[in-house]
């Protein structure tokens, strides 16, 4: 098949990190990420692409947010990728209610879709009277992970917090239950819970007025590793270093945190990867393979100076 005059612009919401695929017998897979601005996307990206050219029987077209709560942007780009008849689209959703009706679309226009990273909302998929499968981690499990980690450090009693995602996005409420999970098992104080959409300076701001409420904090659970830098960040700006903090993502950015200490534990659920395997998974689909059912979990690990 061919491919004609992608347009995906700025003013649209989204970034194009990819070449404009031309292909008249290759085919062509759609990848929809969240922000770009967060270095566990960048990673994916780099994994994506770099998997593409070592396969070189797909042509790749790749897009991401400016920022985590531009939902619109990822609709906008499964509307231009049925519009241009692309084989198959991969996609990461921000909002797993509001990306639901338009991947049935892609479907009905039969498109093979791979909804992975963040699961559509099952609610949203049984209204709309539509079924997708879900590859992906165990982000609830994930987050007890890092919150048991978390308890064991502090000990019961301990007084905490929470950093949540974005309330539209089922990762986020999933890794919201699994430190709601170590709060009960660890029989830890929860001070305050509140979102900051995924984003490092949000987080930064949100910790400050918690930290100024709550001088006595002694843990942070953050759903990720970018709000968790922001923590980090707020930490440093307020001279202290006693309070323990927990992130998920294992990006780049916190490997010397949790070296020198001021991150006690992130969950690798292997970014660079997860793309990548979506993408061989719909290929196979493509290629007369079954279709995909249920959840298709993916690994993660705790990280750890240890």
């Amino acid at each position: 098949m061919k491919l004609r005059n992608l347009a995906i612009t700025a003013a649209t919401g989204l970034l194009l990190s990819s070449g404009i695929a031309m292909a008249d017998d290759k085919p062509v897979v759609g990848l929809v990420m969240k922000s770009l601005a967060n270095e566990f996307f960048q990673s994916m990206l780099a994994g994506a692409e770099a998997h593409a050219a070592e396969r070189g029987d797909f042509e790749l077209i790749a897009v991401g947010m400016q920022n985590e709560t531009d939902f619109e942007a990822q609709i906008n780009a499964v509307d231009n990728f049925i519009t241009q008849g692309v084989d198959a689209i991969v996609v990461a959703p921000a909002d797993s209610r509001a990306m639901v009706r338009p991947l049935k679309k892609a479907v009905e226009a039969g498109i093979v879709v791979v909804n992975f990273d963040v699961a559509l909302d099952a609610e949203a998929k049984e209204q709309q009277g539509f079924e997708l499968a879900f590859v992906g981690p165990d982000n609830r499990g994930g987050a007890a992970m890092a919150g048991d980690a978390l308890g064991e450090k502090l000990g019961e009693g301990a007084k905490v917090v929470i950093i949540e995602g974005n309330p539209g996005a089922d990762n986020a409420t999933q890794r919201l239950l699994g430190f709601q999970d170590s709060v009960e098992k660890y029989k830890l104080e929860l001070l305050d819970s509140r979102t900051a959409h995924w984003e490092t300076e949000e987080a930064n701001q949100v910790f400050s007025t918690m930290l100024t409420a709550h001088p006595d904090i002694q843990g942070v659970m953050a759903a990720n590793d970018s709000m968790a830098v922001g923590v980090v960040k707020a930490l440093e700006a307020a001279g202290r270093d006693d309070i323990e903090v927990v992130g998920f993502d294992n990006i780049p950015a916190v490997a010397p945190m949790i070296e020198d200490g001021r991150m006690l534990a992130t969950v690798d659920q292997f970014g660079q990867e997860m793309a990548a395997n979506a993408i061989d998974l719909a290929l196979e689909v493509l290629a007369g393979g079954p279709e995909l059912e249920g959840w298709v979990k993916t690994d993660i690990k705790l990280v750890t100076a240890d």
